[in-house]
């Protein structure tokens, strides 16, 4: 470091010293060398430009892509005593005018205008009258398709560099920047013969996880009350879910605050100065909230859905600790993530194209929500840099997982995919192997292939979670598109073959002291003992389906525990903690919090059946699997649709809609109950049920107020493992 730029880094910024890579980025921009930059989120990006800027003649000009990101740096310098003004679209002719012209005669040193002025030919034309000595694009990933927020107003900079009479410098920079990525914004910005500076990606002090199981609003309600003291973000893929999750953290007390784009600029503004100055303990947002947010000491950064690119989770989970303290940063993930963002792919004006550039983006966070390995070294991989280790001691897999042999498993599910010819997806592989009846299965005679069914005593959702597994550790291949087929990949071969073993870090199982059977008559013992206390029968409290799903996945935690099927909040309160305490004595002390805790009691694969089933083994399926008629009503509902506006849309009866959502869950897909019934008229429908049965609806209703109407019932009935008449159809 020179003497001049120490003294103006102390004066201007208040720092005696650089941040790793600063020194040297700052140097080539000085030498007037062209300059692309990768810094991760909290390495000082900014400085790297706004610091040459005070020492180089002239201005310089940044370019960056959001009106608020601009105001909050501009904001910031002039706090620091730094002329520096911005030009964007919420400014008159007169006012851009004016500014240029102050530009001009040297009252700014740096001018910050969006990458669509650019193309504004009146604009260029004032822009000919400025010294520009440097040119700082800002969020540079955006120039490229391969990066996680493309923008083709940023395709037109280096042709407007190029114009130029007299060429400035050019520096680029970005948080986040695969190698791909990096070669793009060299070829579109034209840079010449640049310096190009890629920064560790690792942040020692952060703690990555990826937790699977458990209602998510309940997870991050505990998180909260466990560390009061501590603020930081809350991000969530929708503003339906942004609001649902604020209103229910305001209920529980805990000081929170929400921002997405559906809110007026006073109350973001407000929301993001009350988060700024810690009068909150949370924000909860949609990716609209962070960039340019300088608060160093968010403490955790929790993602409430699997956001589509691990380029953009990486850059928000980021927003933690950038004060160099100790920092959470989790990823509560759940199947429906998956749906929800091919959904939203599918939905877009993307090309075709770019669709599946990003259908294969978001396989590699699916990856990632599903590795065995360390999650520190696959997001440093990813970025094209070589860990220091395969274990860092500082994330949830390190941490909780331990060696399993799933050798037994995982050739069951190969020889599945082999016998379906390797033309469906995940969800259907699950289905043969869980042995369902569905149409479909029937259908096509999958029911006589000799791999139905011996997976039975796993749930969809555990057959669909070890299949993303195995897909993560590379022994299956899941294609990019809408609709994706599981294929085997060469490394399963040899484990079909029983050359070699499938060894797998995964969460611990628990231990029975018993044999499941016996766990599960301890189970009926105590259902039927709290049944005589209540005077109600024993399926009331518990059906035997949920009480079986507690013999195989042994919840020992409350989160676990509301995960099972038909184990709902109203009778969690009631009875769960007994059942909890039971199940206690008989496995393991770990806490489970993985969906996948099946295991199989087979030791090697059915042999061949019949000549009659080898045959039909052989027949390829004839058509490629699509998208189930309740699912994509599913999809609809889970992007924040209404029931009446699905059933416009989709021209169905709203009865039918309501059906699909039912038929969804029971799929193990997530449906919020709450916003179609309370706790309260829950109850009422169970009191009522137990009065006239649970057979019929219509004798259920005609005992209940009429703000109860039929849906509320089947939602009741469903959620605690209750028999009714076509629980997904008729009214009657």
């Amino acid at each position: 470091m020179t003497a001049e730029i120490g003294v103006i880094m102390k004066k201007y910024f208040g720092f005696a010293s650089f941040k790793p890579g600063q020194a040297e980025i700052i140097a080539s921009i000085r030498q007037q060398r062209d300059t692309l930059s990768v810094l991760p989120t909290g390495g000082g990006k900014s400085l790297c430009y706004q610091l040459p800027a005070l020492v180089l003649p002239g201005i310089t000009l940044v370019i960056s892509p959001l009106i608020a990101l601009m105001k909050d740096q501009v904001d910031a310098l002039n706090i620091q005593g730094i002329a520096a003004s911005l030009v964007n679209s919420s400014l008159s002719g007169k006012e851009v005018r004016t500014r240029l012209w102050q530009a001009s005669q040297g009252e700014y040193k740096l001018l910050y205008v969006a990458p669509e002025r650019l193309q504004s030919e009146q604009f260029n034309d004032l822009l000919r009258e400025l010294p520009i000595s440097l040119v700082a694009v800002d969020e540079a990933h955006c120039l490229s398709q391969w990066g996680h927020d493309f923008r083709p107003s940023y395709l037109g900079i280096g042709s407007w560099v190029a114009s130029q009479a007299r060429r400035p410098i050019i520096a680029a920079f970005t948080a986040t920047a695969t190698e791909r990525v990096r070669e793009d914004i060299v070829h579109s910005l034209g840079l010449q013969q640049p310096q190009v500076f890629v920064n560790s990606f690792d942040r020692p002090n952060l703690r990555f996880a990826v937790i699977k199981s458990g209602d998510r609003g309940q997870f991050i309600t505990h998180y909260l009350k466990d560390h009061p003291e501590q603020s930081g973000i809350i991000y969530a893929a929708t503003r339906k879910e942004v609001d649902r999750l604020h209103d229910n953290l305001i209920a529980q007390g805990v000081k929170a605050a929400k921002y997405h784009a559906g809110m007026n600029n006073q109350d973001r503004s407000t929301a993001q100065e009350d988060f700024i100055y810690d009068r909150i303990q949370a924000i909860v947002a949609t990716n609209a909230f962070g960039l340019g947010i300088d608060k160093s000491n968010a403490a955790f950064v929790i993602h409430h859905n699997m956001p589509r690119h691990l380029e953009a989770y990486y850059q928000e989970a980021g927003r933690a600790g950038r004060d160099g303290e100790k920092a959470d940063c989790i990823l509560l993930y759940q199947p429906a993530d998956i749906q929800m963002q091919k959904y939203l792919i599918e939905q877009s004006i993307l090309s075709e194209q770019r669709k599946q550039v990003e259908y294969a983006k978001l396989q590699d966070m699916i990856d990632y929500c599903h590795t065995s390995g360390c999650l520190r070294a696959y997001i440093l991989k990813y970025f094209g840099e070589n860990p220091a280790a395969e274990n860092c001691s500082n994330c949830s897999n390190c941490n909780d997982f331990e060696i399993q042999d799933v050798t037994i498993e995982s050739q069951k599910v190969f020889s599945c995919i082999y016998r379906m010819r390797q033309q469906y997806g995940s969800s259907l592989v699950a289905a043969v192997l869980n042995g369902s009846r569905q149409k479909r299965i029937m259908e096509l005679g999958f029911d006589g292939l000799s791999t139905y069914g011996i997976l039975k005593e796993w749930t969809a959702a555990q057959t669909v979670e070890f299949i993303h597994l195995l897909a993560a550790e590379e022994y299956l291949h899941i294609s990019t598109g809408q609709y994706p087929v599981v294929r085997l990949s060469p490394k399963a071969f040899p484990v079909l073959r029983g050359q070699e073993p499938v060894l797998i870090r995964m969460l611990p199982k628990p231990q029975a002291a018993l044999p499941r059977d016996q766990i599960l008559q301890a189970l009926r013992s105590l259902r039927q003992t709290i049944a005589q206390q209540q005077q109600v029968p024993p399926y009331v409290v518990f059906s035997d389906k949920t009480l079986r799903e507690m013999a195989d996945r042994l919840p020992l935690e409350r989160e676990a525990m509301l995960s099972i099927t038909g184990v709902g909040e109203v009778k969690y309160d009631k009875y769960g903690r007994s059942f909890l305490e039971l199940i206690g004595q008989y496995a393991g002390e770990k806490t489970i919090s993985s969906e996948f805790q099946g295991e199989s009691t087979e030791k090697r694969p059915r042999q061949k059946g019949p000549a009659s089933k080898q045959k039909l083994e052989q027949a390829p399926p004839t058509r490629e699997e699509k998208t189930p008629t309740h699912i994509l009503s599913w999809q609809l509902f889970h992007t924040g649709q209404s029931v009446a506006e699905i059933a416009r849309q989709r021209q169905r009866g709203i009865i039918t809609i309501q059906g699909h959502l039912i038929q969804a869950a029971g799929e193990g897909y997530a449906v919020d109950w709450s916003q179609f019934i309370t706790e309260q008229q829950e109850e009422q429908v169970l009191q009522a049920a137990r009065q006239v049965g649970f057979e019929k609806l219509k004798p259920i209703k005609e005992i209940l107020p009429d703000e109860i109407d039929y849906f509320m019932i089947k939602i009741t009935l469903f959620k605690n493992g209750l028999k009714g008449s076509r629980v997904t159809g008729s009214d009657t």
